[in-house]
């Protein structure tokens, strides 16, 4: 398929000290492009903190560094354009027994709690608040920057749940309405939807070009609607070029396009035939999800497949095409 990289004129800029929660179906990459999204932000010196919520230690599995603990934010690579990206693995059960200690002032006997699996327990029974304490330690980072602290972050980018929770997770609002209705977490659940809501913070939403991915996308749109969390547009993940027109591809799809290699037998000119039906019809797929896509009137972009896989260096390629298609900091 063939895309434009020009940003989008209808693309929302986020200022410095912003929030870009990176989600997607199960599959589509959302934890590439997230750490790829992240490497974009970094340029001419900015510090960029990659988080991530659902302890798979995805990020450290794709900078090939040892796995993120406890609190510690380590720094990740250097980017060619100048900056920095630091990572954070963000545990439930950790930022719990910090909230104690903050809070209730409960530091060792948290710990207690936590050997008696009581914390296991607080989690399960209270799902809700799983999801405030980790939002809130992503909170916690996005606002060390507007307080000017020294250990800062010019950008944060959280590689977020899935698309099929990702409304439940950040509408931390609703996850305290049956726990509290005043006191800390009350008042951390309004801090966080404060940030989660301001023009500082987008949702990027990650898709292949597939019926069930993109189909979750467009869900997805629809249930972050009532949340008022913006929606800073769709990323299609692993898209195939083709320099091909519409009508090119469905003579090919239907067999009409003739194809003949010198050299070849006729069977074998058949057999290439038949294939590259197979794979024109399966761009003309594409087209028709992307067009589905062009319909939730968001900006999009594009990123080409590649069939050497992901390392450091193709990070920094996907680097570069977010780059070109999103408007990612004010102006």
């Amino acid at each position: 398929m063939s895309r434009a990289s020009t940003p989008s004129p209808s693309a929302v800029p986020p200022p410095r000290h912003g929030l870009h929660i990176v989600s997607g179906k199960g599959g589509t990459g959302k934890t590439t492009i997230a750490a790829a999204l992240a490497c974009a932000l970094a340029t001419e010196g900015r510090r960029v903190l990659l988080c991530e919520v659902e302890g798979r230690h995805g990020i450290a599995e794709l900078f090939g560094v040892p796995p993120l603990v406890g609190d510690e934010e380590r720094r990740l690579v250097r980017t060619p354009d100048g900056g920095v990206v630091h990572g954070l693995s963000i545990d439930a059960e950790d930022a719990l027994l910090e909230y104690l200690e903050t809070f209730y002032h409960l530091g060792l006997a948290g710990r207690a709690l936590d050997r008696f699996g009581a914390i296991d327990f607080a989690t399960s029974v209270a799902p809700g608040l799983r999801d405030v304490l980790l939002t809130g330690k992503v909170y916690e980072a996005v606002r060390r920057g507007p307080t000017h602290r020294p250990n800062a972050y010019d950008a944060v980018v959280l590689d977020a749940p899935p698309t099929g929770r990702i409304s439940q997770f950040l509408n931390v609002h609703a996850a305290v309405s049956g726990l509290a209705k005043m006191g800390p977490i009350r008042g951390q659940a309004d801090s966080i939807m404060q940030v989660l809501r301001s023009p500082t913070t987008v949702v990027h939403l990650v898709t292949l070009l597939e019926d069930m991915p993109v189909t979750e996308t467009e869900e997805a749109v629809t249930a972050l609607q009532p949340t008022r969390i913006t929606v800073g547009g769709v990323i299609e993940n692993m898209v195939n070029p083709t320099p091909l027109d519409a009508d090119q591809l469905q003579q090919a799809a239907e067999g009409q396009l003739e194809l003949v290699v010198p050299g070849w037998s006729d069977d074998q000119n058949q057999a290439l035939a038949r294939q590259f039906a197979v794979e024109a019809a399966r761009t003309l797929q594409q087209q028709e999800r992307h067009d589905r896509l062009t319909g939730l009137s968001l900006p999009l972009a594009a990123v080409t497949f590649d069939p050497g896989g992901i390392d450091e260096g193709a990070l920094i390629t996907i680097a570069e095409q977010l780059r070109d298609q999103l408007v990612l900091e004010a102006a």
